[in-house]
C-alpha cells in the first residue's frame, strides 16, 4: 500500500479506533475527559495503526523491487536487525533482533530490503514462531536462493510485565531451508552471528 493510500486508510479508521480506546479508558475506571488523557484515544489509535501497518504491505513486492542478477555463490548475512512487534495473545510488545542469511542462486537482493521484510511481518499481531516462519518463507519463495536461514531472539513483555514476570527471559526461534539444513552450513551461519 502506498503512503498516500495508507494515510487515507488511517484517517478512515482512526475515528472508529478512537471511540474504542475512549470506551476502554472508561471501562478500566479512567476519566477519558481528564486533562492528561483527553487526547489519548486519538494518540492510541494512531499508534495502533502504525504498529499494525504490516497488514497493508506485501513483503514480496519489497524484495522484488531490488533483485539483481549476480553470480555470487557464498553466504550473505544481515544480522542484528532490530524488531518490534505485538504479541497476538495480549497485544503487548515483544522486541529483539533478527539474523538473516541466504545463499544466492543467481540473484541477490538489496541489503536494506531484508530488514524491511522483517518490519512488515513484525508490524502485525504475531507470535515469534510464526514471525520467524513468515520471514523465512517470504525470502525463500521470492528470491529462490540455494538456502535461507532466520534466527530471532526476543524478549516478551507479556512474560515480563504480567504472568510469570520473568524480566531476564529471552526466546530464540530459528528456521532453515535448503543448504542451511546441512549441519556444516548451519553451524557456519550460527558461528558468524555469535551463537
Amino acid at each position: 500500500m502506498s503512503y498516500q493510500l495508507f494515510e487515507e486508510y488511517q484517517s478512515h479508521t482512526t475515528s472508529d479506533l478512537k471511540e474504542n480506546f475512549h470506551n476502554i479508558l472508561e471501562q478500566i475506571g479512567e476519566d477519558p475527559l481528564r486533562n492528561g488523557i483527553v487526547k489519548t484515544p486519538e494518540r492510541a489509535s494512531k499508534a495502533m495503526q502504525f504498529l499494525t501497518q504490516g497488514y497493508n504491505i506485501d513483503p514480496q513486492d519489497i524484495l522484488k523491487s531490488a533483485m539483481f542478477d549476480e553470480d555470487y555463490k557464498d553466504m550473505v548475512i544481515v544480522k542484528d536487525i532490530e524488531l518490534y512487534s505485538l504479541c497476538e495473545h495480549h497485544m503487548l510488545p515483544f522486541f529483539g533482533k533478527a539474523h538473516i542469511a541466504y545463499i544466492p542462486n543467481g540473484q541477490i537482493v538489496g541489503l536494506s530490503k531484508l530488514p524491511r521484510v522483517v518490519d512488515v511481518f513484525a508490524r502485525r499481531l504475531q507470535v515469534q514462531e510464526r514471525l520467524t516462519h513468515d520471514i523465512l518463507e517470504c525470502i525463500n519463495t521470492t528470491l529462490k536462493p540455494k538456502g535461507v536461514a532466520v534466527v530471532i531472539e526476543a524478549q516478551h513483555m507479556c512474560m515480563m510485565m504480567r504472568g510469570v514476570q520473568k524480566q531476564n527471559s529471552a526466546t530464540t526461534t530459528s528456521g532453515f531451508r535448503g543448504q542451511f539444513e546441512e549441519i556444516q552450513t548451519r553451524n557456519e551461519f550460527l558461528k558468524l552471528i555469535g551463537h
